[in-house]
């Protein structure tokens, strides 16, 4: 085995993320539904042999994901030591999106695959990518209302989808029998799997250079690495407890808000996240699996400190003591289509209202933390034929120390983007009648927050049905250090000529709308940062010279007269 010199783990590290890169990119490249081809809801990455734990994952994939595919790795793994799962082989690819085995919500369905050398399992390849339907009781699995997981969709264990390379016939006929737009899936199925084998190509070229001790030798150095630097930052946190609350509209069932409580215990050179006190667990689908839970701390982290490297090691130094008896740990049958999506962000809002009481000049205020999920389902007369839209956006980012925060940026547990319009209008019969920043939407503070997204689409043809599972529409995002909040969501449904605005704000489902009914939304903007009125009077001017806000609003929100 040669020597592990530094040039050498450097090279390796960069040819491990240089393989995810690139099932990712597949992906995305192969993929027919647009929220993965165009929005990017998808990651890959690579997994330890023998506990799943994380290796490696593309630098494109969702944060989110970060955390849940090596507990849903890991899950395949003891299944199939138990006997509960059948043994792998070459050329298996499992598929699994039980949220409680180590995922999301239904929606989110992950590949599993082997990679095999000299006849013995070295790895394991795994990617999830968001499907458009998955069943359930409304077009797109989001259903705002449902009090089981059943009513949200086909919840599989892990099960061989392709047996030695081959796609299983049957299992394809269960899945196609159970979502809608059936015929669709198949593209998504085989870019899916795509992206696993390009990802075991290149492994095994990447092996075949260097051999396999050498990797084996890396893999276990940069994860030591990645710990060690995560200690040391963490290091530079004074001792001390931090406390913090955020928020949820409410469950989709039960119009009351869900509290988190957060309080964060920074002691020598670890960190212990403890949510006790938080609402029990909730009738609707505002529920968070553990795995969730847990890659929402994860995924703050790491918007904290970015150059710390991503693997497994990375996480060693942050506790996170289990929540149970609480929504964060949510349990069969409770339902948690919003779980990935919206309570993880509220998780991530608690992290950074908690950590910039220590890190103020680090952590930036509550950035838009909704992924503003709308559904849209119904058939086309002209094209004869069904389908489903599904349309995730972006919003305001808190504003920080040295700078106001990012408009219309990607929600916080993703780097996914929202589909063009024109890709949308070409796939579906809707037209995007406004499209455009969200003014005034940004929390004043002396650097205040980015602005949210405003947009109105409509049906041009046949009957649809919509469903919203959205947050932040009571609240908005968290200001910081005497900055204001953002503003909350906003959603209004134009059937008929009258207005309708769901009775939980941010969510409703299976709202019956025809061809010319309309659907406005605005996105969240990001909190503000510092006292309004120390903001520069000549940047609150610019801001209004660009119609960001108006000058009533200036006043009003900053004290500058303009």
């Amino acid at each position: 085995m040669a020597k592990l010199d530094t040039i050498t783990l450097s090279v390796l590290q960069a040819a491990l993320q240089q393989v995810c890169d690139e099932m990712d990119l597949t992906f995305s490249r192969a993929a027919f539904s647009p929220v993965i081809a165009e929005a990017n809801d998808r990651s890959d990455g690579i997994y330890s042999a023998v506990d799943g734990s994380l290796i490696a994952q593309g630098s494109q994939g969702l944060p989110v994901f970060v955390g849940v595919m090596q507990y849903s790795t890991k899950t395949v793994i003891e299944m199939i030591a138990d006997g509960r799962c059948l043994a792998p082989e070459p050329g298996d690819i499992y598929i699994v999106n039980d949220p409680y085995l180590g995922g999301t919500h239904l929606m989110d369905v992950r590949f599993v695959m082997p990679v095999y050398r000299g006849g013995k399992i070295f790895c394991w390849l795994s990617n999830t990518g968001h499907w458009p339907d998955i069943g359930g009781s409304v077009p797109g699995g989001f259903s705002a209302s449902a009090t089981a997981v059943e009513q949200e969709g086909l919840r599989l264990p892990p099960v061989k989808l392709f047996k030695k390379g081959v796609l299983d016939p049957e299992i394809y006929a269960i899945i196609c029998s159970n979502i809608r737009v059936a015929d669709q899936r198949i593209g998504d199925i085989r870019a899916q799997a795509a992206a696993l084998l390009i990802g075991q190509d290149r492994l095994n070229e990447i092996l075949d250079r260097y051999g396999d001790e050498t990797a084996v030798e890396a893999i276990a150095e940069l994860r030591r690495r990645a710990a060690e630097q995560m200690r040391a930052s963490i290091a530079a946190i004074p001792d001390g407890v931090y406390r913090s609350q955020a928020f949820v509209d409410s469950d989709g069932v039960v119009n009351e808000p869900l509290t988190i409580n957060l309080a964060v215990e920074k002691k020598g050179d670890t960190l212990t996240f403890d949510f006790a006190g938080s609402s029990k667990p909730c009738a609707g689908p505002m529920n968070s699996v553990l795995a969730t839970t847990l890659s929402s701390v994860y995924l703050a982290m790491r918007h904290i400190f970015p150059e710390v490297p991503i693997s497994a090691g990375a996480f060693e130094p942050l506790h996170v003591k289990r929540p149970e008896g609480t929504f964060l740990d949510a349990k069969y049958p409770r339902p948690v289509s919003g779980c990935a999506a919206e309570v993880s962000q509220r998780i991530a809002e608690a992290v950074f209202a908690a950590m910039v009481q220590a890190l103020p000049e680090k952590v930036t205020a509550a950035p838009a933390g909704s992924s503003g999920n709308f559904a849209l389902g119904g058939n086309d007369p002209a094209r004869g034929r069904d389908y489903v839209m599904y349309q995730i956006s972006g919003g305001g980012y808190g504003g920080n120390a040295g700078h106001d925060g990012l408009s219309n940026g990607c929600s916080t547990i993703g780097i996914s983007k929202s589909p063009p319009v024109e890709i949308m209008e070409q796939a579906f019969p809707v037209l995007y009648r406004h499209y455009a920043l969200r003014e005034g939407s940004g929390g004043a503070g002396k650097h205040r927050g980015g602005f949210g997204l405003a947009y109105e689409v409509e049906i041009l043809r046949g009957e649809a049905r919509a469903s919203f599972v959205m947050d932040h529409g009571r609240f908005g995002p968290q200001g910081a250090l005497g900055g204001q909040d953002g503003a909350p969501n906003s959603v209004t449904v134009f059937r008929g000529g009258e207005a309708h605005v769901p009775p939980h704000l941010s969510k409703e489902q299976d709202i019956a709308l025809k061809a010319g009914d309309r659907v406005r939304v605005g996105t969240p903007g990001g909190g503000g940062y510092g006292d309004p009125r120390e903001r520069d009077p000549k940047q609150v001017a610019e801001d209004v010279r660009l119609g960001y806000y108006t000058a009533e609003q200036a006043r009003e929100m900053f004290g500058v007269d303009v």
